[in-house]
């Protein structure tokens, strides 16, 4: 079954306006606040996992530049589906270490979960509408 539906591209441009806001906030929040996010680490229920990947304050840093950086490209419309899909395997180890430690009722967590949905959409249409450069 192969239909094609047919969407405003006003409504994608606004869709992904709205969408890339949450992450370019997010990274600058990052980078300005570092050690609250190490705090934030630490006290999550599966601090384990992110202290496996590395140093807390070393992975506020990273993952600010990347939140921000892929963040505005995602704004922009800068190769759509590669900024979703790096916003996506970004959000995987925050929500494993700071949103499902606290249970699946946790409005946070249900956040992250619209946020993957949103990001998804863009990662299997890769719609082209009002992009700077999309290939």
């Amino acid at each position: 079954m192969n239909k094609s539906i047919v969407v405003s591209g006003i409504s994608v441009l606004l869709f992904r306006i709205m969408l890339s806001g949450i992450f370019i906030v997010a990274g600058i929040s990052h980078l300005t606040n570092p050690e609250q996010v190490v705090q934030r680490i630490q006290s999550a229920a599966f601090s384990s996992f992110a202290t496996f990947l590395g140093d807390p304050y070393l992975l506020g840093i990273m993952t600010g530049y990347v939140l921000f950086s892929a963040g505005v490209a995602f704004l922009l419309g800068v190769y759509t589906r590669w900024t979703a899909l790096t916003l996506f395997m970004v959000l995987v180890p925050i929500t494993i270490t700071i949103q499902l430690g606290n249970g699946l009722i946790h409005g946070p967590f249900w956040k992250n979960i619209a946020l993957f949905g949103g990001l998804l959409f863009f990662i299997l249409n890769n719609p082209k509408a009002y992009s700077i450069y999309n290939k």
